[in-house]
């Protein structure tokens, strides 16, 4: 039986390259967006990966979206959070509204997307989810408290949720992605991106598709032992 799985924030970047990933190795793959309706067309009309549009922010857009998803492809078994956003400031410049948006995607968004799919993953007595946290959870950055919080906050509830989940036959593990060559990141300065690349004992910036390969083996079956871990993809720049 082929498996269905949902990627929020899976029509760009890291997400579009995990949707893709997941498709090619036989799932059957609906992707999650907030906002670019044309991207969005684009990716689904290059891919053939539908492409639904909602808030994982909203939690009854989300159980609306995800109930649209099940209609379609059949009951979400994998599930990969990696929607999310950043709102940066220096904290003494913060704004309540730059904190609350960077917790309601990055870290309510978890919770909106997962609860819904949990008691039916619980009744099947299966499930994967894979949220994707960042370097910056793990280790902090200047600019970013409320990212940083935020993504520290998605491996708290990794652990937890999965000493839950456990007997369930349900696996929830993070990934923790460093520096990767996405649009944003080869967008800012070339200068900038040098000392970025300085950082990183291997040299380089890190590939959509290392992040993708990562969540390839943690919701397959070969993964069934493996759960409440975290999958550290930086190149070396931070070692835990």
């Amino acid at each position: 039986m082929t498996r269905t799985a949902l990627v929020s924030g899976g029509t760009r970047g890291i997400g579009a390259a995990i949707s893709i990933a997941l498709k090619e190795a036989g799932y059957k793959v609906a992707a999650n967006y907030a906002g670019n309706d044309a991207v969005a067309a684009s990716f689904t009309a290059e891919t053939s990966i539908p492409a639904f549009k909602w808030s994982v922010a909203d939690y009854d857009a989300c159980t609306a979206g995800i109930a649209a998803v099940e209609d379609m492809l059949g009951p979400v078994e994998i599930l990969v959070n990696n929607a999310g956003i950043t709102r940066d400031g220096m904290f003494h410049k913060m704004t309540r509204a730059q904190w609350q948006e960077v917790i309601d995607t990055n870290l309510n968004g978890v919770f909106n997307m997962t609860h819904p799919v949990w008691t039916g993953m619980r009744e099947r007595k299966f499930g994967r989810v894979v949220t994707i946290s960042s370097i910056n959870g793990q280790k902090g950055q200047v600019g970013q408290v409320n990212y940083s919080a935020a993504k520290s906050g998605d491996l708290g509830f990794t652990k937890a949720l999965a000493l839950e989940g456990a007997r369930f036959g349900i696996t929830v593990n993070a990934v923790c992605p460093g520096y990767i060559a996405t649009d944003m990141v080869m967008a800012v300065p070339e200068t900038v991106r040098a000392g970025i690349v300085a950082q990183i004992p291997v040299g380089r910036l890190g590939e959509v598709a290392e992040v993708a390969r990562c969540v390839l083996f943690l919701v397959s079956d070969d993964a069934g032992f493996i759960t409440g871990s975290t999958l550290t993809a930086n190149g070396g720049q931070f070692v835990i």
